[in-house]
């Protein structure tokens, strides 16, 4: 995907969007109050566009947040995933260069996860997928989902992570919104179980994005690479934990400045790439200007000729 030619190019990956009959199956599901939030948003193309234009952001690319498309039976979920893909793909086609899609997936269920990847990139050019950092308790470095990332490397796909409650949420939540403290620990919590799976190692042609600043990830660095080396994954030598997550790109969603994003940048090589993200009624602060971050080079997303 690239931005408008007369644009600096600015690309906020962390943007969510949701229809009135995604919410509707949603409610019909149980998720009257999403995550313990209050109530459900309201999304518009219009007022979304008038929020980047504000906030100086040149494209969005959209996926839907937690819960994601997997709160019903299988052939449900298939169904919801390949609903809400094709209506994000219509507004990207509706606002050529605005917007992108991240698509959504059915998982657990690993074939019609396969099934959606191959619609949602060959039939509607998505710019890559999301994934929620468990689903009914499957988390990402799950054995099971092997062939949904198999397929994903071999695509050299973007994949965008995205937190949800955990399967624990009834007890750790303590009554307060998931949002605020457990998803930033879910978020370390799959990432965490990618690097003890082995998953990154043998799919090096990913390009995973941590929302976030990587939630707790960047303070908790350290301390899992340390543990990794006393409890190896397999036989062989633990890989380095730490060089593994900066290999990773991170978001800047949510409160990012002054607390978050600092322990982020300051490993000793800078993640390969901190993305900017804006939330509804924010405008992010321009920080000093910095050295360019270490290779790798962000991902640039691009469409096929003629989608946008």
């Amino acid at each position: 995907m690239t931005p408008p030619a007369d644009r600096p190019g600015l690309v906020d990956v962390h943007a969510h969007f949701v229809t009135e009959s995604y919410v509707r199956q949603a409610r019909a599901a149980g998720h009257e109050r999403p995550d313990g939030m209050p109530a459900w948003p309201a999304w518009s193309a219009r007022a979304h566009l008038e929020l980047m234009d504000r906030s100086g952001i040149d494209t969005a690319v959209l996926s839907v947040s937690s819960p994601g498309v997997s709160f019903g039976a299988p052939a449900a979920a298939r169904a919801l995933a390949r609903e809400v893909n094709e209506d994000g793909a219509g507004i990207v086609r509706d606002h050529p260069g605005r917007f992108g899609l991240f698509a959504s997936l059915p998982l657990p269920d690993v074939d019609g996860a396969l099934a959606e990847i191959a619609y949602a990139f060959d039939r509607l050019h998505a710019d890559g997928v999301v994934l929620e950092t468990h689903s009914h308790g499957v988390y990402l470095g799950d054995p099971r989902l092997e062939p949904v990332f198999a397929e994903l490397n071999r695509r050299r796909a973007v994949v965008f992570v995205h937190p949800t409650s955990p399967v624990c949420w009834e007890h750790s939540a303590l009554g307060r919104p998931r949002p605020m403290v457990e998803f930033v620990f879910d978020t370390a919590r799959s990432v965490t179980d990618l690097l003890f799976a082995g998953t990154l190692e043998r799919h090096p042609d990913l390009k995973v994005i941590v929302p976030h600043c990587g939630g707790a990830l960047p303070v908790l660095a350290d301390r899992i690479n340390g543990f990794m080396r006393l409890f190896p994954p397999g036989e062989a030598e633990a890989p380095d934990a730490v060089a593994q997550l900066r290999r990773l790109y991170y978001d800047t969603a949510g409160p990012a400045f002054p607390a978050s994003c600092p322990p982020c940048s300051a490993w000793p090589t800078r993640p390969g790439c901190c993305t900017a993200a804006t939330t509804a009624g924010h405008r992010p602060r321009r920080p000093r200007r910095t050295p360019r971050p270490s290779t790798p080079r962000p991902p640039r997303l691009r469409a096929p000729a003629g989608v946008r």
